[in-house]
């Protein structure tokens, strides 16, 4: 399989979050027909500020699909003006989340969608429709999940506080996802999953951005008999961006790309590590996962779309071998 040519027509499930799942997502849908991707994005980060409805992770993705998002900070809108923010500053408002202008508006409008009974589902598929994006794009659930961070000092803090206000300081000791008892999953997440020949977990967080969605009931059951193929979101025993590893470290595992690969162990057939970590492909073939070891660094339009054809050649390998 090549990375030119006509896009591929293998009905893929990406389940994602953060900047690395947009990442991912986006070199999926430049190799991939648009009818075979289906993404199922975390929405434990939601929250409300200021009144409004935001959720940072189906946002990222879906700007970084549009070609509108803000590639130097990996979150946000392209060509941002802050005047809004200017004013709340001003009259001393909280300023410790930034919204955008044009960031502002999607948020004005999902929240008075909401109020006239919109699902978030729904919403999101209009959003989609607006910006031209020809994926799908599905919430988790359209029931509120909230993840809480549990400290070591003993708070329980909003994922937002912890993330953006306190930017990941606070050592962690659990997490909480408040309301998944009740939550179901969105609308067509459970038929996508169910005629997918691959799900893919890109390379989000494992304990907030994946262990989220994993947890709505009837997903994890969805994927196991499923070719799962994971992409490691830690070289060298670091992330390219976020707290994972922090959160590795602090939950006592020594984080690592193996780490990873032994947090999805139960459902994964295939495992995609960077080439600097190949001493740990023994170990995960250990644990009857198969590794394939590349460039796992993905931060051009180029390199995503030659990770996301490597992915594809990978779960054709997988697929051969278990015939």
């Amino acid at each position: 399989m090549t990375c030119s040519g006509e896009k591929h027509s293998i009905n893929v499930v990406a389940l994602a979050g953060g900047v690395g799942g947009a990442k991912m997502v986006d070199g999926l849908a430049q190799v991939l027909d648009p009818d075979c991707l289906t993404v199922v994005v975390n929405t434990g980060d939601d929250f409300e500020h200021f009144g409004l409805y935001i959720c940072p992770d189906i946002d990222t993705i879906c700007y970084t699909l549009a070609g509108i998002a803000n590639v130097s900070t990996g979150w946000g809108r392209s060509s941002e003006t802050w005047n809004a923010m200017d004013t709340i500053k001003t009259l001393s408002g909280e300023t410790w989340f930034k919204l955008g202008d044009r960031d502002l508006g999607t948020h004005l409008v999902r929240t008075e969608w909401r109020k006239a009974g919109k699902s978030l589902s729904q919403i999101t598929h209009d959003f989609c429709n607006a910006w031209g994006i020809r994926v799908s794009v599905l919430p988790m659930s359209d029931e509120v999940v909230r993840t809480i961070v549990v400290t070591r000092d003993g708070r329980a803090l909003p994922f937002q506080e912890y993330f953006v206000k306190y930017q990941c300081q606070p050592e962690v000791s659990s997490f909480i996802f408040e309301g998944i008892e009740q939550a179901r999953p969105a609308p067509g997440v459970l038929s996508a999953l169910e005629k997918a020949d691959l799900i893919i977990i890109c390379p989000s967080n494992p304990w907030v951005s994946i262990d989220p969605i994993l947890s709505v009931s009837g997903i994890r059951q969805a994927i196991s008999n499923k070719i799962v193929i994971a992409i490691s979101p830690i070289i060298q025993g670091r992330t390219v961006k976020g707290p994972a590893a922090k959160m590795f470290s602090e939950l006592d595992i020594q984080p690592s790309a193996s780490a990873v690969a032994l947090h999805y162990k139960e459902f994964l057939s295939g495992y995609v590590l960077d080439k600097t970590d190949y001493k740990e492909s023994r170990l995960i073939t250990q644990w009857g996962i198969i590794p394939y070891e590349t460039n796992i660094l993905i931060p051009t339009a180029e390199d995503r779309a030659r990770l996301a054809c490597e992915v594809l050649a990978f779960y054709l390998k997988l697929r051969r071998s278990s015939l």
